[in-house]
């Protein structure tokens, strides 16, 4: 017997992805994982606003609190993860139902998608390059070899990584980018979100987290390395509060640029998802909204 399509609940953040993933699971006898990169960090947990043991209604819940905050997050290892997680749910008679707004891991997880490896030689040989020719020499470089790239990508890091790929594997970057074709078969289902309402919303949930005590989280992450973890170090809010602990700002305008921030997060959250035609959306405050997620989804 073949097994069920894997459902994926994706939207803004302060959507309500968490919440409805949990109601289809016990809908549909599933288990949730997440998709979310920065949940994957042990101990940030109110700026991530984390599902709580509560939250999750005796719901089994996969790839929280995986990584420590000096780990840094890879896309390609979460592909393996996720879909390890995937056989072993469905083995087990039961659904699997991603939740998150990181768009590349949910492509990551349901999409046919290649993720070439890494030299670390190879880099630091091309970093060495970019430090003595600079930018627009290296641009140029990848143009003879791979123009298609060479005119998607202009930051140094992105440069660097497209020379890294041809000469490693022998094709051009370009050749590596995702098609919107699925892995195994699935099913989207968006959160479709009042812009406005969201606004006010996500500035709603940043003042709350900061009144839970996000300002201590930091400390006690910094403590843990979190300066030093290249993905953890970026996360909204941390990033910002950081500050605040080095004294270069105020819980005010640390709490007010997070909620900026996150603001510009959640639209390109939508536009990435809006360009992807497969997703079901539904209105997040429809008073009938788990059911027809339900009924999209048997």
């Amino acid at each position: 017997m073949a097994a069920p399509p894997v459902i994926a609940v994706v939207g803004p953040t302060g959507s309500g992805k968490s919440d409805l993933a949990v109601s289809l699971a016990l809908e549909l006898d599933g288990e949730v994982i997440n998709a979310d990169a920065m949940q994957f960090y042990r101990g940030m947990d109110i700026g991530t606003a984390k599902i709580t043991m509560a939250e999750r209604r005796g719901v089994p819940h996969h790839l929280l609190d995986i990584l420590d905050v000096t780990q840094e997050a890879s896309v390609s290892d979460f592909q393996q993860q996720a879909r390890d997680v995937i056989d072993d749910i469905h083995a087990r008679g039961r659904r699997a139902i991603l939740a998150g707004g990181s768009g590349l891991y949910v492509r990551a997880a349901l999409d046919v998608l290649e993720f070439p490896g890494t030299d670390p030689a190879l880099r630091a040989r091309l970093e060495a390059d970019h430090a003595q020719l600079g930018t627009q020499a290296l641009l140029a470089r990848l143009q003879a070899v791979d123009p298609v790239s060479a005119g998607r990508v202009s930051d140094a890091r992105r440069i660097i990584r497209a020379l890294e790929v041809q000469e490693l594997t022998g094709r051009p970057f370009s050749s590596f980018m995702p098609r919107r074709e699925y892995y195994r078969p699935a099913t989207q289902v968006g959160l479709g979100v009042d812009r406005e309402v969201l606004r006010e919303r996500l500035a709603v949930r940043v003042h709350r987290m900061v009144d839970a005590g996000l300002l201590d989280e930091v400390r006690l992450l910094d403590a843990r390395g979190l300066r030093r973890g290249k993905t953890a170090s970026r996360a909204l809010g941390y990033s910002q509060f950081l500050r605040v602990l080095d004294g270069t700002s105020t819980i005010e305008d640390a709490a007010e640029e997070t909620i900026v921030a996150t603001r510009q997060f959640a639209r390109r959250q939508l536009t990435w998802f809006r360009a992807d035609p497969r997703i079901a959306w539904l209105d997040w405050h429809d008073p009938e909204l788990v059911s027809k997620a339900t009924a999209l989804c048997i």
